[in-house]
């Protein structure tokens, strides 16, 4: 029921972190994975990693912002899948974090551009390539942010909560198509928390607020990402599904 053997994916974000890791569930449960990231070099190295293993995957440079590359992602994508995308993982995100007094509007911008505007993007690079056999998946990536808001990063939780919008938009859109929609809100110990981690009152902070205290590593958080993409998640849709130690309750 959790196998993905004969689907292909393409993952944004997954040079590092839990995009990373992501690809490397996807392939070990059979799929075939594109990875990519805006570091090219990244995703070239991730893709090796699980070629290395066994799996299949390739890479390519995506900045998902930019139209053109989201559509030849999918297209590559398609390839590898015998001419269809099965799942889509929008995961590629940033941070810029400033109380909101001091909070640029280049920041402000740049962050829900590369979020939400580019969760836009490459779902509607996807969308020709998604079949309608009940296999297609997007999957997006959301935050607590998203859910209850955020002191420091008014720029991260706006994008965040316009993700949640846009899922429950498309799964009630594409459900027409047998095309499931939903979003994961994780935390874990990643590049992108590293600042937070790597403060003693920021992190102190942070973990008051997880019920388990503790950060996640990548791989608890990737489990969740093959469950939304396999058969055992087939009537599931336009659904959020906190995967963060109990910070949301």
């Amino acid at each position: 029921m959790f196998e993905l053997t004969g689907r292909s994916a393409l993952v944004t974000g997954a040079g590092s972190g839990i995009g990373a890791s992501v690809a490397h569930a996807y392939a070990a449960a059979g799929a075939a994975v594109l990875v990519t990231d805006v570091d090219e070099d990244a995703a070239a190295a991730v893709a090796a990693e699980i070629t290395a293993t066994g799996g299949t995957a390739k890479s390519a440079v995506l900045d998902v912002r930019n139209g053109a590359q989201a559509a030849a992602a999918a297209e590559q994508a398609a390839a590898l899948g015998g001419g269809v995308v099965n799942i889509l993982v929008n995961n590629a995100g940033a941070i810029a974090p400033a109380m909101f007094p001091n909070l640029e509007e280049d920041d402000f911008r740049r962050i829900v551009d590369i979020h939400l505007v580019g969760s836009y993007v490459c779902s509607k690079a996807v969308l020709p390539y998604l079949p309608e056999d009940g296999t297609g998946r997007i999957i997006n990536v959301t935050s607590a942010a998203g859910l209850q808001g955020t002191i420091g990063q008014a720029n991260y939780g706006a994008a965040k909560a316009g993700i949640i919008g846009l899922t429950k938009s498309l799964a009630r859109e594409l459900a027409r198509r047998q095309v499931t929609v939903n979003a994961i809100a994780p935390l874990a110990a990643t590049p992108m928390t590293e600042n937070i981690r790597s403060n003693d009152k920021l992190a102190a902070k942070t973990l008051e607020r997880v019920a388990l205290r503790r950060w996640a590593e990548p791989n608890e958080i990737s489990a969740s990402f093959v469950f939304f993409a396999s058969d055992g998640a087939s009537y599931i849709t336009g659904q959020v599904l906190p995967v963060d130690g109990g910070t949301v309750i």
